[in-house]
């Protein structure tokens, strides 16, 4: 008889249709281009804020508190950084119990948008100053309101929540109100004043600047070293007529004396500056008194040089050498004749190099004041700094603190940076054409200078200078009538807890009120609010709250009765504020309806400057956290969110503003980013090519990738994108979705009657367990410390790692082999259910989208959104370190196991993993906790194992970081199971065909 040659195999039914596979329309791909538009819409119609409020009543309230952006342009990057941060912030925390409120707003007032209207104006050449100011000012409202539109809907397209229905806006007229109301605090309790001291002054916006409204790029000026003539050299008599000196003695001091005068007199002290422009304003000049200064003479000159032999100059002997090189004099050409003390020189007196010029007027021809000063440096320049305190803060506190302001101020520099009409030689001249670029002034004094002999060298130097954030046009300092805080006066409030004064108040509240995110954010208010000066408050310009106060007319500033201090006149301008908005200031009739009948209109001026927009800003705690139903009880905000230059911009108006008028911090946290590069971390700019726009983003990934990159970034620094960077986001969001995909595919199976106790469950779902138990904490209080990277990288790696390529790798054959009451299925399903319920939620505040996606196909239903959920609790007895220690050693092991797997695969000598039983030969103690073998091999993967405490053969896998484990693979003994793939001796000895054991169990069970 022939032998039976039949292929068994090909008689065993298809035993596909009996496992239970996953089942999802979830998709691989998310396409959330297309898709992320109609979650948006989800949510309009079914109102989740709304809902969120009226779900959170009696929940402990968190308010952050958003930091106005300009209406006045698309988004940018930053924006799109910025708001996403909030809006993890918020979210998180209304998912972890709060009421989380979120009210978006704007700026709207100062010169983001005047300057745009201004330049519709240039364009149709218009006269804005022709323009009735409230005709303008409407202008500017409905220009802001069309931006604020289009914002609002950029914004909501990242997936941002909150009262998109009821924003703030600083020109809303109850804003308007609220403003007018802070200035008045300041106006009642004294720290308002008016100065004139040096400020940052935009020529080509006519108007004042903060720092804040300031950004530094390179800028070429000219540079010139200056004669200033010794006309004059007096020491003390006492220096002279000492009683106690002998006649010898006193003769020898009248002839050094006169020696001294002889050699100083026609001397020449050299300064050096990079604005010739303030020379016509020179009142001084100062040098150090700890410097050594030295008497140098000219012997010789080269062709085309200023200097002639015999001139004399005093210098820094540090700087003399460089000096006189820019003065094209060589080595060899000049020598030093005498030492130069402080005392010799405070006793010398200096003239302008204008002095008595020909058609001057004698404008120049008052000696010039020549003192020591602490700000001088032989760093650089000459060792003598000029001074022209209109035009420099350090000469001014100098001469303030001296009682000599009114020798020293002067007012030569008009409005648009040209020079006032009746200035000899200069006036007319232009420090900056109106488009920013270098006018004519700086050329006609240095000619002038060279005309009178007064200029010794001169050239060219490129540095850091000031310019406008909004103009990009150069700044200059001048000094003008301005209104200031003062910030070191006494507060007349009363509210004293944390100081008198707005200063002493904010450095209390940085220290003693407020949480730093990161630290360093402390430390840079801290020193800037520490060493500022008063806070300017007014600009010259139209579209603003206004100054809202009278002057008494003939009076001085600092006379007691200069201000009007009237509650009934600020009532009533508060009053037309309410419902007319600022606009009534500039109604004719506005001063007579102000003032009533209690004062005579002729004896009082009307204010016309505008509040700094930082002002405004600064208010909105009055007005958003103290005045809405949607606000704060305390009218202080948990947050402050922005990015780091608002340490002198919001972060730092807001301290000061509030410590006015509550006395203290309208913030209990502050969390500071930073700013946003390119993937090579260069500044982005569109010059460059090099900029990344949020529309685009999304348009290509979606928004959740761009939320996505966000959360992945270390925010508080500065943070790089780009092309590849957000590539390496979209392919971690699809390893992330995979992982998501598996739970939702396999949770169809679940039924809650078939649930585990946990205490019922095998190890590998406990050890799960105790790993959500960690993670729950982690991700609560990476939540509530902003720090999202962890957050994200915390839960990544659990969904990837112990997730995907563990968990769910040695649970698939449970889920689609094991009989449908088995254990391990229904306990893996339960686990499955759980981490559904928590990867959802602790996900939802980043990829708001696909959360959602994720929630509604399991949850689906007309008003279910996982956005109004809670991230549920984690039992304390979940946690359970004894077992996640013993799971250690057992993934130590496993990896020995997997990595003789792995190197049998590339040799060639095993296809899959099941087709092997390896043995592993394990040291006593590591025997005493791998006990079981199918539990072990389950966990390998492989159809059978066999553990052993024998001494390993020499060819044994090992390897170096996992010391005493050692594996031998043989190949698995009998049949591969039809079914389940296992090869296992017992397939082909059941009822059902070509199955093993569990398979004809789980078989005899569906029949």
């Amino acid at each position: 008889m022939c032998a039976d040659t039949t292929d068994t195999t090909s008689l065993t039914p298809d035993y596909k249709d009996t496992l239970a596979l996953p089942q999802t329309d979830f998709p691989m791909r998310a396409g959330l281009p297309k898709r992320e538009p109609g979650w948006l819409e989800r949510w309009e119609t079914i109102g989740v804020y709304d809902r969120l409020r009226d779900r959170a009543e009696g929940r402990t309230p968190f308010t952050l508190h958003d930091g106005p952006p300009y209406a006045n342009g698309h988004l940018h990057i930053g924006h799109a950084l910025n708001k996403t941060i909030k809006d993890i912030i918020v979210r998180s925390h209304q998912m972890m119990g709060h009421d989380a409120r979120y009210i978006p707003g704007w700026d709207c007032h100062g010169l983001p948008i005047e300057w745009k209207i201004e330049e519709q104006y240039r364009a149709k050449g218009m006269d804005k100053d022709k323009v009735d100011v409230v005709d303008f000012r409407q202008e500017c409202r409905r220009f802001a309101e069309g931006w604020i539109d289009i914002q609002r809907d950029e914004f909501k397209r990242l997936g941002i929540t909150g009262n998109w229905a009821d924003p703030y806006l600083t020109m809303d007229y109850r804003a308007e109100r609220i403003i007018a109301e802070e200035f008045q605090t300041f106006l009642m309790s004294g720290v308002l004043y008016q100065g004139s001291k040096p400020v940052m002054w935009s020529p080509v916006e006519k108007t004042a600047l903060a720092e804040a409204e300031v950004e530094y790029h390179d800028k070429e000026s000219f540079t010139v070293w200056v004669k200033f003539p010794v006309t004059d050299f007096s020491l003390p008599e006492a220096d002279v007529s000492d009683e106690e000196m002998s006649d010898d003695e006193r003769e020898a001091v009248a002839s050094a004396r006169a020696e001294a005068r002889e050699a100083f007199v026609g001397a020449n002290v050299v300064i050096w500056t990079t604005t010739p422009w303030t020379i016509p304003s020179n009142k001084a000049v100062v040098f150090g008194e700890d410097f050594s200064y030295g008497l140098y003479e000219v012997t010789d000159t080269p062709d085309e040089c200023w200097a002639q032999v015999g001139d004399r100059y005093i210098l820094a002997d540090r700087v003399a050498g460089p000096t006189f090189a820019r003065a094209r004099l060589e080595d060899g050409m000049w020598r030093r004749v005498r030492d130069v003390t402080p005392a010799q020189l405070a006793a010398m007196t200096l003239a302008h190099p204008l002095a008595g010029a020909e058609g001057s007027g004698g404008e120049w021809n008052d000696p010039r004041d020549f003192r020591a000063a602490d700000f001088v440096t032989d760093e650089e320049g000459t060792g003598f700094v000029h001074c022209a305190p209109s035009h420099g803060m350090e000469e001014y506190e100098l001469y303030r603190g001296l009682g000599m302001l009114d020798r020293v101020i002067t007012y030569n520099v008009e409005d648009d940076g040209s020079f006032r009409p009746d200035l000899p030689f200069f006036g007319g001249t232009r420090i900056l054409k109106q488009n920013g670029k270098e006018g004519d002034a700086n050329a006609a004094i240095i000619a002038k200078l060279v005309e009178v002999g007064g200029l010794l060298a001169r050239g060219k130097i490129k540095h850091s200078y000031p310019h406008s954030w909004r103009s990009k046009a150069p700044v200059i300092y001048r000094n003008t009538p301005q209104w200031f805080a003062a910030i070191d006066r006494a507060v007349g409030d009363g509210q004293d807890t944390y100081g008198t004064t707005i200063r002493g108040r904010a450095l209390r509240s940085i220290d003693e009120l407020v949480t730093w995110t990161p630290r360093s954010g402390r430390n840079r208010l801290y020193s800037m609010i520490e060493s500022r000066p008063d806070w300017v408050l007014s600009r010259q310009r139209a579209w603003g709250v206004p100054l809202t106060c009278f002057t008494r007319k003939g009076a001085k500033p600092t006379d007691t009765d200069f201000l009007l201090r009237d509650p009934a006149v600020n009532a009533r301008i508060l009053e037309a504020f309410e419902t007319e908005g600022a606009d009534a200031w500039y109604k004719p009739g506005a001063k007579e309806r102000f003032l009533g009948t209690d004062h005579d209109p002729a004896d009082w001026d009307q204010v016309f400057d505008i509040l700094d927009v930082w002002f405004d800003s600064g208010s909105t705690h009055a007005f958003v956290l103290r005045d809405r139903a949607d606000g704060t009880e305390d009218g202080i905000a948990d947050v402050y969110m922005e990015g780091t230059d608002q340490h002198r911009g919001w972060f730092h108006s807001s301290m000061l503003q509030a410590c006015g008028t509550i006395g203290r911090a309208p913030y209990r946290n502050v969390v500071t980013h930073g700013f946003t590069l390119d993937e090579k971390g260069n500044k982005m700019s569109k010059s460059l090519g090099n900029t990344v726009v949020p529309e685009e983003v999304v348009k290509q990934y979606g928004a959740d990738i761009l939320r996505l990159w966000v959360a992945q970034a270390d925010y508080t620094s500065d943070q790089r994108i780009g092309p590849e960077i957000l590539k390496g986001t979209a392919d971690s969001y699809r390893r992330l979705r995979n992982t998501l995909r598996f739970i939702l595919g396999n949770v169809a199976h679940y039924r809650p009657e078939d649930a585990v106790d946990p205490a019922d469950m095998p190890e590998l779902e406990r050890l799960i367990l105790n790993k959500l138990s960690v993670l729950d904490g982690v991700v609560r209080e990476g939540y509530r410390s902003f720090d999202f990277q962890h957050v994200f990288q915390s839960v990544f790696n659990f969904a990837t790692v112990d997730l995907s390529s563990f968990y769910f790798d040695v649970r698939k054959d449970a889920l689609y082999c094991d009989p449908r009451d088995s254990l391990e299925r229904r306990a893996a399903l339960t686990v499955l259910d759980l981490l559904f319920h928590r990867l959802t939620t602790w996900l939802a505040p980043i990829l708001v989208f696909t959360a959602e996606e994720v929630w509604l196909e399991r949850v689906p239903g007309e008003g279910s959104s996982v956005h109004l959920q809670d991230m549920p609790d984690t039992p304390a007895a979940w946690r359970d370190d004894a077992l996640a220690a013993r799971a250690d050693t057992v993934r130590a092991v496993r990896r020995v196991v997997t990595g003789a797997l792995e190197e049998k695969r590339r040799e060639k000598e095993i296809g899959a993993s099941l087709e092997a039983a390896p043995i592993v030969y394990l040291p006593a103690d590591v025997a005493e906790i791998i006990t079981d073998r199918d539990t072990f091999a389950t966990l390998c993967i492989t159809s059978d194992i066999r553990l052993t405490t024998d001494p390993a053969p020499a060819d044994a896998y090992r390897l170096p970081d996992v010391p005493g484990i050692a594996v031998s693979v043989v190949s698995a003994e009998g049949e591969k199971c039809q079914r389940c793939w296992k090869i296992l001796p017992d397939v082909g000895t059941h009822a059902h065909p070509g199955t093993c054991a569990r398979c004809d169990r789980a078989l005899a069970a569906q029949s």
